[in-house]
């Protein structure tokens, strides 16, 4: 079996494993064994085929960081508004235990509510901030 050959075998099974586990790194080290193919390909030696393979391989890994550590990351789902409807609306505390805790009637049901760390228990309008389970986490409105 010559190189070339070597190299596609393991780029085909790099990707399959990837179609098998599901992560974005497997495609990009089969991109540098594709690389290590064409390496091959023009003739070139062994050594040269595995930096190739190694450069290509390596540097789309650490570009592909690089780019996911750049992204802005996304909004917590507790706290989205878009997606948590609850999250902005305002209800209302008659009072709050010792330990920073109450209860409010909100959308038909009982809700056991907590502060924002930081807000202080007194009576009135809160506004939701995250919701945490079946728990409303608010902070003064």
């Amino acid at each position: 079996m010559n190189e070339t050959t070597v190299w596609w075998v393991l780029a085909g099974a790099i990707v399959a494993t990837e179609l098998i586990t599901g992560t974005v790194y497997l495609l990009l080290i089969s991109l540098g064994m594709a690389a290590g193919a064409i390496a091959a390909h023009l003739g070139l030696p062994i050594s040269v085929q595995i930096c190739v393979a190694a450069a290509v391989g390596g540097g789309s890994v650490v570009i592909w960081r690089a780019y996911k550590k750049a992204r802005i990351p996304p909004t917590p789902l507790p706290t989205a508004q878009d997606i948590n409807l609850d999250v902005g609306e305002v209800v209302y505390i008659e009072k709050w235990s010792d330990d920073g805790m109450s209860s409010t009637k909100y959308r038909g049901a009982n809700w056991q509510v907590s502060l924002m760390p930081g807000e202080t228990a007194s009576s009135g309008a809160y506004r939701i901030a995250e919701v945490a389970g079946n728990r409303l986490i608010v902070k003064k409105n």
